[in-house]
């Protein structure tokens, strides 16, 4: 190991940059070292004359690289927490209309926060919750967004009783 430390001076000293030409003088550059066995580079400072910095090293962690889920996301497993928090909020309710609005804000962060319990790495949640009216009508929701069809996913599930529908949507987005 002591053999490898007064190897690291004659390295850097072959790797230097030269001196900065007319026009970009007084600017620092960037050293940057090949990988180590426990992927960490370092940064070192070179100032304007070539003279190397040792006090003010930097350790840098490597990105992963990592483009793809090491677990995915467990749909039914959702689907079991958005039919159980829907049936309870929402079983014996009648619709309300200032009561619709603060449940939903109450049954988006329940959902998300069991959701967020399940510990999938790497997936950001975004949940959607309508409370409505059973009056007879028809309605539509949709959304939009950027989509990789081969990580990312939701769940839907609605429910219905004499008086509202509910209709809760989990988007897992898969977070590179």
């Amino acid at each position: 190991m002591s053999e490898q430390l007064k190897d690291k001076p004659q390295k850097r000293e072959k790797r230097t940059l030269k001196a900065p030409s007319e026009a970009s003088h007084g600017v620092k550059c960037k050293e940057t070292t090949g990988r180590t066995k426990d992927s960490v580079s370092i940064e070192s400072s070179i100032d304007e004359f070539g003279h190397h910095d040792d006090a003010r090293k930097v350790v840098k962690m490597e990105n992963t690289y990592q483009t793809g889920p090491s677990k995915r996301f467990p749909v039914p497993a959702v689907t079991d927490i958005l039919k159980d928090v829907l049936t309870t909020h929402l079983q014996e309710e009648r619709y309300e209309v200032e009561w619709s609005q603060k449940m939903t804000k109450t049954i988006s962060e329940v959902i998300r926060a069991r959701v967020k319990d399940l510990m999938i790495p790497r997936y950001k949640v975004v949940v959607l919750v309508h409370i409505g009216q059973l009056t007879g009508q028809g309605m539509q929701i949709s959304s939009r967004c950027l989509w990789d069809t081969a990580n990312d996913t939701f769940v839907s599930y609605s429910f219905k009783n004499s008086s509202l529908f509910g209709m809760a949507t989990v988007f897992a987005v898969y977070f590179e």
